[in-house]
């Protein structure tokens, strides 16, 4: 297995990510199965599929904290770029509980040795961004769970990496909450749109947030299809409700996805049954 940082000069209209047939074994189970994908500089790709298809192993092989079993990753950065290669926003609570919302903000910028002053305005933008400055000096457990995660997601951003990892981050907020976070992802993205891969259950998340959208199927994982967007940016998530396209969308996708969905249901009653 080969997995490569390439230098380049002008990245601009070219990928950031590509894996050439990577695959995933845990003894005798393949969790990622031969997956093959470009993934373009600054695009934001979502990828969707049942429980146990290996979408977060994607990810964490992705993140480099699991080795693949075959297959290659070549991840192409700015020539000289000092900038880290990827950051990972977590499903649950990632944010160290004995620091204020600030440290929390803080830590990758500090780890890298980042001068005072750069810490400070960055840090101080994006917790503006999200409306966390007032909480700079509250800890944690004085947070709600929106707000933590609102932390992680300033942690990654104003650590300023080439990749953006992100897995599931909204899955345990109420709907209110997972609806004001996907605005201001979306807001806050906009930005500088960084390289997202971003890993949701959620349908109607997949394509309020992507350019593209990867299905995967049942176990073992594979890439069952690769959809487009059609939709312009910027978006507004409430006014994404109303487009005829979104709707049609989703139930493109949905279609699609519920049958692996049966057929993974199916898998795991017959595992019960064996058991």
């Amino acid at each position: 297995m080969l997995m490569r940082s390439i230098e380049a000069d002008n990245i601009s209209a070219g990928h950031a990510i590509r894996v050439g047939n990577l695959s995933k074994r845990f003894g005798p189970v393949t969790a990622v199965d031969q997956i093959s994908l470009d993934i373009a500089n600054g695009e934001f790709f979502v990828i969707v599929g049942p429980s146990g298809c290996g979408k977060t192993t994607l990810l964490r092989i992705l993140a480099g904290l699991e080795m693949p079993t075959e297959g290659s990753i070549d991840v192409v950065v700015p020539a000289g770029s000092t900038r880290p290669v990827s950051s990972v926003v977590f499903q649950g609570d990632s944010i160290f509980p004995w620091m204020t919302v600030w440290d929390n903000a803080a830590y990758g910028l500090r780890m890298r040795n980042a001068p005072g002053a750069q810490i400070k305005e960055v840090v101080g933008h994006y917790l503006d961004r999200t409306g966390l400055t007032k909480f700079a000096g509250h800890y944690p457990h004085q947070l709600s769970g929106g707000m933590r995660q609102r932390v992680s997601i300033v942690r990654a951003f104003a650590n300023d990496p080439e990749i953006l990892l992100m897995d599931e981050p909204f899955s345990a907020l109420d709907a209110q909450n997972k609806l004001l976070l996907q605005e201001e992802l979306l807001q806050i993205w906009e930005e500088h749109k960084k390289t997202v891969i971003y890993i949701t259950h959620s349908v109607d998340e997949a394509v309020i947030l992507g350019d593209r959208i990867m299905i995967m199927t049942a176990h073992p994982g594979r890439a069952k299809t690769i959809l487009p967007v059609p939709l312009a940016r910027p978006r507004s998530v409430m006014d994404l409700q109303k487009d005829p396209i979104f709707g049609d969308l989703v139930y493109q996708i949905w279609t699609s996805l519920r049958e692996e969905v049966q057929h993974a249901r199916k898998l795991d009653e017959a595992r019960g049954c064996k058991a």
